[in-house]
């Protein structure tokens, strides 16, 4: 996870304006019980703190927010975690975003294109597992924009579904 990927090497996105500011590490899984049950998922959202620091931030630098780790990402409504991020980002604070999956960031469409809008705005980057993303970025916004739309399509998404043997099963 500290590596950088090929193209993060070569041309970076990453510039002089974005580590003057903070690298912001979001933290958070949905439940409690998955909190308890995915140690191995709260471990390697709490690892991106290494990938600020090989994308360039000082460890001080970087803030980890990880007070919705138990909560729903479908509103923003309760999230202290996430609001705190969207002031932090509004204040002009923040050069980065680290998420392990930008979906984890918010799953309801209006918060997602509120946070991208925000970011844009404000001149913040925004990065995953896949890579860094500029949100001004035409080809990045687009990016992350399908990556929204595909976390509201899923979320909460259950089919039922009758099996060969008679039973029912659910499919996500």
């Amino acid at each position: 996870m500290t590596a950088l990927l090929a193209w993060e090497r070569l041309g970076s996105k990453v510039c002089d304006r974005h580590l003057e500011r903070l690298a912001v590490v979001y933290v958070r899984q949905s439940t409690r019980q998955q909190v308890a049950d995915h140690g191995e998922s709260t471990r390697l959202q709490y690892g991106l703190v290494e990938r600020a620091v090989a994308l360039g931030w000082p460890t001080p630098r970087v803030l980890v927010i990880d007070e919705d780790l138990g909560k729903s990402g479908s509103s923003a409504a309760g999230r202290v975690g996430f609001q705190r991020l969207v002031t932090e980002i509004t204040m002009g604070h923040v050069g980065l975003v680290l998420g392990i999956e930008m979906s984890r960031l918010a799953r309801s469409g209006a918060d997602w294109y509120q946070l991208l809008e925000l970011c844009a705005l404000s001149g913040a980057l925004l990065a995953d597992a896949d890579g860094v993303y500029d949100p001004v970025d035409y080809n990045d916004r687009l990016l992350l924009g399908l990556k929204g739309t595909m976390s509201g399509a899923t979320r909460g998404r259950t089919l039922r579904v009758n099996s060969p043997t008679g039973g029912s099963m659910s499919r996500v």
